[in-house]
């Protein structure tokens, strides 16, 4: 690669979650990252040492500046439990999106999605499933990578873990604990991203990132609660439902109800897949096990908790030890 624009990379969501992890992992690389924002001014204040460019995924104007003169683009945006009809606004987003990209001339996209699960998907999973459908079906070549719960500090779904297993010494079960996945930590999905970019590709191709060991939810829990030093009471009403589990999770837990209810849903049916997936490609890359991501996760929210907040947990900490003792 001899141009900048052979090295440049449109990184949408570069203020969320997972971009953030990956944009020092891709200027380490030695690429030029343009990242995509609504709101680039307010980005910029919070960032001013970025290229920051306006996008915004529902406003096809936008689409083809920022992306004029790029190599590649990560698409790591959605609009899980946002306007109720988030699903048609995804697919609209992602078929635009697809189109400028082949307007632009990008050699790549790649596209962070969910895991399809062995049961019917809840709206959630199938919206970011067809996203990557869509994207895939696009004249660019797409890089599909399919991960379910991320654990590292801003994932949503990390979040209602840690909070729930931090502040209740005793938990009522609904049957969708029982459902198994395969977390993955933060630093394996942005090698993967980042691998992504450069790894050969005949054509458009869906790969899973499977974490390195299968849990039911239930095991999530309590593993995140003993690295609390707390051993939670639990037991099993099978007759609570996903949509109250959501109420239940919005009293406990930072997450947004909407946020709640879709995550609950997918929770549904079994997140597991056959076989290595990406890692089939990349043996030799030594997975972090979910101990050591829980860990490493807690350690990085420890500053950021308010103080109503360390309070409620040093309670329930304590309350856990009285109960084991």
């Amino acid at each position: 690669m001899s141009s900048s624009a052979d090295r440049t990379v449109l990184l949408t969501g570069a203020t969320g979650f997972v971009g953030r992890h990956l944009l020092p992992e891709l200027l380490a690389r030695g690429w030029r990252v343009r990242c995509a924002s609504r709101d680039p001014e307010r980005a910029r204040l919070n960032s001013p040492e970025q290229q920051w460019v306006a996008l915004d995924l529902n406003d096809d104007r936008t689409l083809a500046p920022a992306l004029e003169g790029c190599h590649a683009a990560f698409y790591l945006v959605h609009g899980m439990g946002g306007a109720h009809d988030y699903d048609d606004r995804e697919a609209a987003a992602a078929r635009g999106f697809a189109s400028a990209a082949a307007g632009a001339g990008l050699a790549r996209v790649v596209y962070l999605g969910g895991v399809a699960p062995q049961g019917a998907p809840s709206r959630h999973l199938a919206s970011r499933l067809e996203t990557g459908r869509l994207l895939r079906e696009g004249d660019v070549p797409c890089v599909e990578l399919r991960a379910g719960m991320i654990v590292g500090l801003g994932s949503e779904s990390w979040r209602i873990v840690r909070d729930l297993a931090a502040r209740l010494p005793a938990m009522v079960l609904p049957r969708w604990l029982s459902s198994r996945s395969q977390p993955i930590a933060i630093e394996d999905v942005v090698f993967a991203l980042a691998e992504s970019l450069e790894m050969a590709l005949d054509g458009p191709v869906a790969l899973d990132l499977p974490g390195p060991e299968i849990l039911t939810a239930r095991e999530i829990l309590t593993r995140v609660a003993r690295l609390r030093g707390m051993r939670p009471v639990m037991i099993g009403v099978p007759l609570i439902t996903p949509w109250l589990s959501s109420w239940w999770i919005k009293l406990v837990t930072r997450a947004d109800f909407a946020v709640a209810r879709e995550l609950v849903q997918g929770l549904s049916s079994d997140l597991i897949i056959e076989g290595d997936g990406f890692w089939g490609r990349y043996p030799d890359h030594p997975r972090v096990p979910f101990d050591r991501a829980a860990a490493r996760a807690l350690a990085a929210e420890a500053d950021e908790l308010r103080l109503r907040d360390r309070v409620v947990e040093r309670a329930a900490q304590a309350l856990s030890r009285g109960i084991e003792s």
